[in-house]
């Protein structure tokens, strides 16, 4: 049930934050940048400053938002995670290890896989959705769109080298959602504080989105 209900929310709002925060606050001010222009999926990475107290804060703050994390590279991450209140768990990689660890902590696990053999290794071994990553070093949506014939039953979610711009394309061509990290944290914005661009980033790609409904 819980993985059914986590992939009701990545068709309804389509586009997840992605959030590297070199600092709990900086964290804090990217996740209310987005949540201010409608994205409603925010992903902390584990490589973040104090990733656990980063969760638990979003999780009290931004009630209307859904709160997980990414870069799980160990077990002891997803404990971790799971235990500061993350809803949802993203990986780089397939690790049927943490796949099948997730299912008894009712934590949806989306791993990252690239070529088909991956993909369906993942799926197999109970993972949520797959994440198809770095889609863009393989061609972006025409490398989502050539896995729809064979592999169309199982949910991909397409990150790497998604931006605002291309991510209408990646859904279009059958991904069920997209995960977005620089397309709407550029480094810039994040040197100068400028959180209000990252909200008209963020509301510019929620509209698009919602227009595909």
């Amino acid at each position: 049930m819980y993985q059914e209900l986590f992939l009701a929310l990545l068709r309804q709002h389509r586009a997840i934050a992605v959030i590297r925060a070199a600092s709990v606050e900086s964290g804090l001010s990217q996740a209310q940048a987005v949540a201010a222009g409608g994205i409603r999926l925010i992903e902390v990475t584990w490589d973040s400053a104090s990733p656990a107290l980063l969760v638990d804060k979003l999780r009290h703050s931004l009630p209307a938002c859904t709160i997980g994390i990414g870069t799980a590279l160990a077990l002891s991450d997803l404990k971790n995670a799971a235990a500061a209140g993350a809803q949802f768990c993203f990986c780089p990689h397939t690790d049927l290890s943490l796949i099948r660890a997730a299912q008894p902590l009712q934590i949806p696990i989306v791993p990252g896989a690239l070529t088909p053999n991956e993909i369906v290794t993942a799926w197999q071994a109970g993972a949520t959705a797959v994440k198809i990553f770095p889609v863009g070093a393989l061609g972006g949506a025409t490398y989502i769109h050539s896995l729809q014939g064979p592999l169309s039953h199982i949910p991909l979610v397409a990150t790497g080298g998604v931006t605002v711009e291309n991510a209408a394309a990646m859904l279009q061509a059958g991904a069920i959602a997209v995960g977005l990290s620089t397309g709407l944290f550029a480094k810039a914005d994040l040197a100068r504080k400028n959180w209000s661009h990252i909200t008209q980033l963020s509301s510019q790609l929620a509209n698009s989105l919602a227009d595909l409904a």
